[in-house]
């Protein structure tokens, strides 16, 4: 895991790094399949819609720990199966969307890498991204650690 001003955007940036006990496909599958999602990343029931490919829209309402309710929408930039997924976040008041790098490296057939990397505007924002983007890995990992 690591956090860093990017120099050429003039960004922050953070990068975090894990290696999953599940194949890159059911990390895919986990990541992409609304279903699936609304089991582990705090997605309000019945609120989670996806178009994975690249251009196409995705929503979801988050639950958060005190039992509020924020609702996400955006697009995927970029998806290849089982390998990249690039999100798109819309921000209100923002012109561009947060974009977040989701990238997955197989290791052996039951073991996956994942790097999941953000950049934002200020450093709150970047603490604020990252510590969420943690939880949601850790929810990730314990959800794949269930299913096997």
């Amino acid at each position: 895991m690591s956090s860093a001003q990017t120099a050429a955007t003039g960004g922050f940036a953070y990068t975090l790094t894990r290696t999953l006990d599940a194949p890159a496909d059911a990390v895919w599958r986990a990541w992409t399949t609304p279903a699936q999602y609304s089991r582990w990343a705090y997605a309000a029931e019945g609120s989670v819609e996806m178009d994975v490919r690249t251009g196409g829209a995705w929503k979801a309402t988050v639950v958060t720990p005190d039992g509020g309710q924020v609702p996400l929408t955006g697009s995927y930039l970029e998806a290849v199966e089982n390998r990249r997924l690039v999100i798109g976040m819309d921000v209100p008041g923002r012109p561009e969307p947060a974009v977040m790098t989701l990238g997955l490296h197989p290791e052996g057939d039951r073991r996956t890498r994942i790097e999941l990397h953000q950049t934002c505007d200020t450093a709150e924002e970047r603490d604020m991204a990252e510590q969420g983007s943690t939880m949601l890995l850790d929810s990730l990992e314990a959800f794949l650690g269930k299913e096997s």
